[in-house]
């Protein structure tokens, strides 16, 4: 069987809408620098609230694992030697 490395990350998302948008805002940023995302987990939730108590923001704190993808050893990089 091969071995993976999963790492985490936590990320936080904010939406006027809700916080299952708020959670998709995150990954959907996140996605543009990193790749390979394997699972989110929901750590938090919260909300910004007006001057009258109004919610005008959902937040979603979450910790997403990622797959540790070696494509830097694959076009020729060599590693760094501590």
């Amino acid at each position: 069987m091969e071995e993976h490395l999963y790492p985490f990350i936590d990320l936080v998302g904010s939406s006027p809408i809700s916080w299952e948008k708020a959670a998709e805002n995150a990954i959907k940023e996140a996605c543009k620098s990193v790749w390979c995302f394997r699972i989110a987990e929901v750590k938090e939730l919260d909300a910004k609230l007006d001057d009258q108590g109004r919610i005008i923001a959902y937040r979603a704190k979450l910790r997403v694992s990622f797959k540790y993808d070696d494509w830097k050893s694959e076009l020729g990089w060599k590693s760094c030697k501590g």
